[in-house]
């Protein structure tokens, strides 16, 4: 089966390969990648050739790193002293089917090679240990449930996928290294620094490729990073159409226009992807990888590469393991002693090779000169830490001293508590396995410099829970060797909100906010409306508070009114004085003497009354402003009654006029004013019970202001306030518009007749413009409704009567001033 796989097979073991299996009281298994990952491996090309070295070295090394850590803790006097570690190593050569083998061997009954089949493995005790490795992910999915069934520790040096994560499905398996959701989370705090969001994302066709990208796509799409492309390369490149889908991979990502490309992939595909991208010409672009081809001589060498633009990515933070390169020069240099080969040997003959008799070919072909370079370039230290994590759990469970360690049967489950829970040190170093039984060392972020052609591997930043980037390091392939843009969208300025374009829904547009809106986050496809109390700006972050609006006393318009107010008010009062002065005189006897007087009086509290409008409206005030105008303005049309009726009866009634104009005329008049005052004071009082006025306070109405108005509740309670007044102007104005009088008279119904009129006008107007306003314009408009029936009623019936008492006074006789009892009515 191996020798089908291309596994390192030989019919005669080379003295390294024989030091590859050591026994002890507790063994540990090793799955190492000694072999070339080839079917044929002459059929392959030069690149894929270098590739297979490549793999066998790095194997190689993490086998030599697992004993090499072994040999310390043997060597130790306080980790396991007089307890030995032995060790089987095998390889895996890439193949999921080759490392069952060796996984099936290590759960065989200790001292047998049959797996028992058992209801209770609580005392089952397998052939290892524990076990590290192996190096892939796809491997380790598979071996993984197999060591859980028995939970026996499996250490992984290399394995990142985010599926193992699940302790509940992989309960016994741990790893050295991050997970790849830490991988994930790396790139794209660099693609955020950066103001990267429109870009590609690749992965290679298999376990780690698959799941890594996956991992990407949801975390990019959370932290508004665009997708134009993702897509899944060929990791057999032998396959027949494994040309055509990296062109039509390099075409897709050639059609997007991205900038920036993320490659999750190992040596060979993302080797292939390079090669193609040079010779399609692609043009050059950010690469950002991972440790799985970053560090690739593979990559590295592919022809041309300077061309591809620059190159970022992430590898493992990890340490260096003290002593390792001299332990390797010293096995290499025992090799060739001949002892070392006979005490190789003698071991070989220890373990049962009948089971397994797989050695490594290439190892008896290797010089140190050949490793000599990887040992800088390939980490043993997770190898190291995962050797240690079992040396460590081992001790706790065997319950040691630092002078012995009781030789007490230890089985493989009873490891885990220790692994889990306890902290471990390894070179001053502390390690500890999480919640997912991983270890997050953190990254390095790496950038390919070429200097005189040579490729460095210059570090310009970390990552460890956060991104730290030294820029001013990094040499982008730009003009201006600064970063280029790959940018589906914008970032949008504070007050601006997404609006989704295009087909690809994470682009969009940056808009702003309308008023009365405002930006909530930088997440916001929408912009959010303002509380009622508060107002926005257009483009605003945030909301203010709205400041209230009425009609101010300093503000010029209130100033004007009430000026006219006053003005209105004086020519009120010296229209009373003047009627005072001459009371006794004719024509202030014909206007209605005494009820004169009050209907002036009446005219000034209703002027004064324009004050109630003015300033903070409340509620109490809201409800009685519309009473005192529609008193004031009873007063003043009750005492116009009187006169209306007298004239009526005296010009239409002459045969009822002798009898009935007592009751209209000198001290029971003041009886009909009283009574229509009366049944106005009635009026009011319903007013205030069935809905009086109350305040609104109007959100909408202005952009940033609150409108503070009294508002009308029952627009009946309102009609039957003013309706009463309303209904006296129009008895007034019946009994006065068809009268005439001689010419050698003062026709006294004209007053009445041209005031009443002028009252309807005003409220015709008024009641139009009162119904429809919501501003502060509202007391406006009741203010000049006020000052315009105030000011209306003296130009028409009081005026012209004090031009006659101080322009002519020669008028003011009897003679002109006839009393309507002493009229003659005009023949029909």
């Amino acid at each position: 089966l191996c020798l089908s796989f291309g596994c390192a097979a030989s019919l005669s073991p080379s003295c390294l390969s024989a030091q590859f299996h050591r026994p002890g009281d507790f063994i540990l298994g090793g799955l190492f990648p000694f072999g070339k990952d080839a079917v044929n491996l002459t059929a392959r090309s030069e690149p894929t050739l270098l590739l297979c070295e490549r793999l066998f070295m790095d194997g190689l090394i993490w086998a030599l790193g697992m004993r090499f850590a072994i040999d310390q803790i043997n060597n130790s006097s306080s980790l396991l002293p007089g307890i030995t570690l032995g060790y089987d190593m095998y390889d895996t050569c890439f193949e999921a089917l080759v490392a069952l083998q060796p996984s099936l061997l290590f759960l065989t009954r200790n001292g047998t090679t049959g797996i028992g089949v058992l209801c209770n493995y609580t005392e089952y005790q397998p052939r290892v240990t524990a076990v590290i490795g192996p190096h892939k992910s796809d491997l380790c999915l598979v071996t993984a449930k197999l060591f859980s069934s028995f939970l026996i520790p499996q250490v992984s040096y290399g394995a990142s996928s985010e599926t193992l994560s699940n302790t509940e499905m992989y309960p016994s398996f741990y790893r050295t290294v991050p997970s790849d959701k830490n991988l994930v989370e790396a790139v794209v705090l660099l693609l955020n620094q950066f103001g990267w969001n429109w870009i590609a994302s690749v992965g290679s066709d298999d376990e780690y490729g698959r799941g890594a990208q996956a991992l990407f796509l949801s975390m990019a799409g959370n932290n508004n990073i665009c997708i134009a492309f993702e897509g899944l390369i060929p990791t057999d490149l032998a396959e027949p159409n494994a040309k055509k889908q990296l062109e039509d991979t390099v075409k897709l990502i050639n059609s997007t226009k991205v900038n920036v490309i993320v490659l999750f992939a190992f040596s060979l595909p993302a080797q292939a992807l390079l090669e193609h991208s040079i010779r399609m010409g692609l043009g050059k672009k950010v690469w950002i990888g991972t440790e799985a081809w970053m560090l690739s001589d593979i990559a590295a060498s592919t022809p041309n590469i300077q061309s591809i633009g620059t190159v970022l990515g992430f590898v493992t933070r990890t340490g260096t393991v003290p002593g390792f390169q001299e332990y390797v020069a010293e096995l290499f240099s025992s090799v060739e002693q001949e002892e070392f080969c006979r005490e190789s040997r003698e071991l070989s003959r220890l373990v049962n090779a009948r089971v397994l008799d797989t050695h490594c070919r290439q190892c008896g072909h290797v010089t140190l000169g050949d490793i000599w370079p990887m040992l800088r370039v390939t980490t043993v230290q997770p190898v190291h830490v995962a050797v240690y994590s079992v040396a460590h759990a081992l001790h706790r469970a065997l319950g040691c001293t630092p002078k012995a360690c009781p030789k007490t049967p230890v089985r493989s489950w009873q490891l885990l508590h220790f692994m889990n829970t306890l902290p471990f040190e390894v070179n001053g170093q502390s390690f500890r396995f999480d919640q997912s039984h991983g270890t997050n060392t953190g990254y390095k972020l790496i950038f390919w410099a070429w200097r005189n052609g040579t490729l460095t591997y210059l570090p310009v930043g970390y990552y460890d829970q956060s991104l730290y980037v030294r820029k001013s390091q990094i040499q982008f392939h730009t003009a201006d060797q600064k970063e280029p843009t790959s940018e589906c969208f914008r970032r949008c300025q504070p007050g601006q909100f997404k609006r989704i374009k295009g087909f690809n829904l994470c682009c969009y547009d940056c808009t702003d906010c309308p008023e009365n809106t405002f930006w909530s986050s930088t997440d916001s496809t929408s912009c959010s409306p303002c509380p009622q109390h508060q107002w926005a700006p257009a483009r605003s972050p945030r909301c203010h508070d709205r400041s209230e609006r009425f009609l101010f006393w300093g503000e010029p318009l209130a100033v004007a009114l009430v000026t006219l107010m006053a003005l209105s008010t004086a020519l009120s009062c010296g229209t009373a004085l003047l009627f005072l002065k001459h009371l006794q005189t004719p024509l202030v006897q014909v206007a209605g003497g005494g009820r004169s007087l009050f209907a002036l009086l009446s005219l000034v509290l209703l002027s004064l009354s324009c004050c109630l409008y003015v300033g903070k409206p409340s509620e109490g005030l809201c409800a009685l402003q519309q009473l005192p105008y529609a008193l004031c303005l009873n007063g003043c049309l009750s005492t116009f009654v009187p006169k209306a009726l007298e004239i009526t009866l005296v010009t239409e009634f002459p045969r009822c006029a002798p009898r009935l104009l007592r009751w209209v005329t000198h001290s029971r008049a003041w009886l009909l004013v009283a009574a229509s005052l009366l049944t106005q004071g009635s009026l009011c009082l319903c007013h205030l019970q069935l809905g009086p006025d109350f305040l609104v306070a109007d959100y909408q109405s202005l952009p940033s202001e609150v409108l503070l108005v009294c508002g009308t509740k029952s627009w009946a309670a309102f009609a039957l306030l003013h309706g009463y007044n309303s209904c006296l102007a129009f008895a007034c104005f019946l009994c006065t518009f068809m009268v005439q009088t001689p010419g050698r008279t003062y026709n006294v119904a004209r007053g009445i007749t041209f005031a009443t009129l002028i009252n309807f006008v005003i409220w015709i107007f008024f009641i139009v413009i009162f119904a429809t306003l919501r501003t502060v314009l509202r007391a406006v408009t009741q203010i000049c409704t006020v000052l315009a029936t105030t000011l209306g009623i003296l130009v028409s019936y009081f005026i012209p009567k004090c031009y006659i008492i101080v322009f002519r006074p020669d008028l003011n006789t009897g003679d002109y001033f006839q009393k309507p009892i002493e009229e003659e009515p005009e023949e029909d």
